[in-house]
């Protein structure tokens, strides 16, 4: 039986999604462009990959002057948020507390990123308190 198709961006979808955060709505050639900047890519295999995108609902495309122009269906928040969901519930089942042991474990966090974070978990309580 085959797999459901993911409404999750690969990471070539990721990198153009990147690109239309960014500059906002875009036509092809600007993608390409973009693309170009990183690596050699086809303006058939950046237009396969939003049409890729638009039936998974990552982008929307309107009738530019002379061609479609793209933009991002959702924010880069929103995304962002919705990626590190379904990790965190893949990954470390649901549990954003062993995601955060494993950072500390690993020694993944600098000592600027831990006192970032007491910071943004004492002005979180104080709001909470409110």
């Amino acid at each position: 039986m085959a797999r459901p198709a993911s409404d999750q961006p690969t990471d070539g979808e990721l990198e153009i999604l990147k690109i239309l955060w960014e500059t906002g709505p875009a036509e092809l050639r600007q993608v390409c462009g973009e693309l170009r900047k990183q690596r050699p890519v086809a303006t058939t295999t950046a237009a396969t990959m939003l049409q890729v995108m638009l039936g998974k609902g990552l982008v929307k495309r309107s009738r530019g002057e002379r061609q479609y122009v793209w933009s991002a269906a959702r924010s880069e928040k929103a995304t962002t948020r919705r990626m590190l969901r379904r990790f965190v519930d893949r990954v470390f089942d649901g549990s954003a507390e062993l995601l955060m042991v494993h950072l500390l474990e690993d020694g993944e966090l600098s000592e600027q990123d831990r006192e970032e974070i007491r910071r943004m978990l004492e002005s979180r309580q104080k709001r909470d308190k409110r």
